[in-house]
């Protein structure tokens, strides 16, 4: 095990991408403040190729396509928003405006092999003009290349609550109840997955601003079409899980759950632990999950078809980065200042230890001979280990993975 660099980059990172095994990497990270947004090409030593200065809205949003376009979603010049395509030599391609509505925000967006889909939700106050105020009817639509409107669901999130949603106050006679489900103070789009697209399916998930509480919507990528809702239930970690498939996580309030529905919005599985899981090639999921006892340990486990779970090694707490897989069924993953592997027996090893606890809740990339690449907060580590090849399979691995475009087409 070797660490082979380390590097800084000018703000905090949400997102670290590669078009090959190889590198380069393409980052994007906060500039010299919330609102300014850069995107940079850097190789695995840290040498910097290019790097580019966006305005931005607060929460930096890029994807990565097939073809090695960067996707960028921006405010626009003049207003609304726009996505900017920067070409691998870091000159722009082209932008494509996304016309919208006042007060409404991009929340998340992927590429598709011909447009994108985006989902809207009500801006940050400090994004919006004089007396405009944040939109509260969130919506999902997908475009052409071109930016023209194919398609736009509006999503009625409802009056939302939950069982373990408590409440007090002259209401209830200052006595502590279940919270009556009430229409949401502001709607915003979940934290975890947001918004995933596998095959003719698209999962957006939606959450009360104030409590958490939200659903998932699965629509029609080819109409619009709604064709299925969850019940309320505190929003968590969404993944894809086949072809019109999806793992739709629910964590607080006493809830912790991973469900798993089908293409036609049906549940068909259910496992009484939450975390960031993997699905293999062969459908098999696994990741650090906490379990939905009072205790609520941590472990690297396995779940089954039989919606039993295969308990692996104790994990210290519930701080880890999202797991990837090689081809020899070992989980790699960063937890408490440790590059973690477990292998297929459930065995753990310890791969790299650092001074460095930062609780991290980003992604563990696994390139070409070995090397994992780590985020942790402004630094990029890259080290070489024996893992084998990045396995196939749904999620994160294969498409969802190195480009960090959720999209199994």
């Amino acid at each position: 095990m070797m660490l082979l660099s380390r590097f800084d980059l000018p703000g905090q990172i949400w997102s670290v991408a590669t078009q090959h095994p190889s590198g380069p990497l393409y980052t994007t990270t906060y500039g010299a403040n919330p609102l300014e947004t850069v995107v940079s090409s850097v190789d695995l030593a840290g040498q910097v190729r290019w790097q580019r200065a966006y305005p931005g809205t607060g929460r930096p949003r890029s994807r990565l396509s097939p073809g090695g376009t960067l996707w960028l979603a921006r405010p626009a010049d003049g207003g609304g928003r726009t996505l900017e395509g920067i070409l691998p030599d870091g000159s722009v391609d082209r932008s494509v405006p996304l016309p919208c509505r006042a007060g409404e925000e991009v929340a998340a967006f992927v590429v598709l092999g011909v447009g994108f889909c985006v989902s809207w939700a009500g801006a940050a106050p400090m994004l919006l003009a004089p007396g405009v105020r944040p939109s509260r009817v969130p919506r999902v639509a997908r475009y052409s290349r071109e930016g023209r409107c194919l398609w736009s669901t509006p999503i009625d999130l409802g009056p939302v609550s939950h069982p373990g949603l408590l409440e007090m106050s002259a209401e209830t006679g200052w006595e502590v109840r279940t919270a009556a489900p009430r229409p949401p103070s502001w709607v915003e789009a979940s934290r975890w997955g947001p918004l995933l697209v596998s095959g003719d399916r698209v999962a957006a998930g939606f959450a009360d601003g104030r409590s958490g509480v939200g659903r998932t919507f699965f629509l029609d990528l080819v109409s619009g079409a709604l064709v299925a809702v969850t019940d309320p239930a505190p929003s968590s970690r969404n993944a894809i899980a086949g072809p019109g498939a999806f793992l739709v996580g629910a964590l607080g309030y006493g809830a912790c759950a991973m469900r798993r529905f089908g293409r036609d919005g049906t549940e068909s599985a259910r496992w009484d632990c939450n975390g960031a899981m993997t699905v293999d090639g062969l459908g098999a999921v696994r990741g650090p999950a906490r379990s939905a006892t009072p205790s609520g340990t941590s472990r690297l486990r396995r779940l089954t078809a039989l919606n039993d779970l295969v308990d692996g090694p104790h994990l210290t707490d519930h701080h880890t980065s999202h797991p990837a897989v090689d081809t020899n069924g070992t989980t790699v993953f960063w937890h408490g200042g440790k590059l973690l592997a477990v292998d297929s027996d459930m065995a753990m090893s310890e791969l790299f230890v650092s001074d460095d606890d930062r609780r991290v809740l980003g992604r563990t990339l696994l390139l070409d001979g070995g090397r994992v690449v780590q985020s942790l907060g402004s630094e990029i580590l890259v080290l070489r280990t024996d893992l084998a090849a990045l396995a196939d399979g749904p999620w994160p691995c294969g498409d969802a993975n190195l480009l960090g475009n959720p999209v199994l087409e």
